[in-house]
């Protein structure tokens, strides 16, 4: 865990590790039966399993998560179906952001090595997300990213590098397509 939270190479198998996963699934499948309609229900579920929640939160069904406690949200955010977060590090998503279908946004990687990828060896770094962001459909944001404020990512991006602030952002790997205001 220390190894982890210090961005260092991390055994997955860590039992402490394995255990609060199992935790996330069992959350997410409380989760993703809530009715669909009960809004209350779900924003009262958000606060009880995230690390931390504003107001007007909603995540559509189906939503899955590594760990639930290590992702923040702020106040007026949306998530649409099949939103997966692999927050085995920080995840934090600043206030007005909208993220498209199908969108994974992850902390963690694995080695090149398959010798270490036997080891069951993986690697992590949190991902921030600012204020007044749009994310399209089937993105993928990647370890480390930091997304700046007011930018827009095109459906279908894979983000494999920083974004700054006033940048529409598209394409596999995601590159600027031009500033915005």
């Amino acid at each position: 865990m220390e190894k982890m939270k210090a961005g260092l190479e991390y055994s997955y198998a860590d039992e402490e590790l394995i255990a609060r996963k199992g935790r996330a699934i069992k959350w997410c499948e409380e989760y993703n039966a809530i009715d669909g309609m009960d809004y209350q229900k779900q924003y009262d579920f958000l606060k009880q399993m995230l690390g931390g929640v504003g107001e007007r939160v909603w995540i559509a069904k189906t939503f899955n998560c590594d760990c639930g406690k290590n992702i923040y949200i702020g106040n007026d955010f949306t998530g649409n179906f099949n939103l997966t977060i692999l927050d085995i590090r920080e995840v934090y998503i600043g206030n007005h952001v909208m993220i498209g279908p199908n969108t994974l946004i992850t902390t963690v990687g694995h080695p090149l090595s398959f010798e270490k990828r036997r080891g069951y060896m993986a690697q992590a770094k949190p991902v921030t997300i600012g204020n007044d962001v749009w994310i399209g459909g089937n993105v993928t944001i990647l370890p480390g990213i930091t997304i700046g404020n007011n930018v827009v990512v095109a459906a279908g991006a894979v983000v494999t590098h920083d974004v700054p602030d006033n940048t529409l952002v598209g394409g596999v790997p995601a590159r600027t397509i031009k500033e915005i205001h």
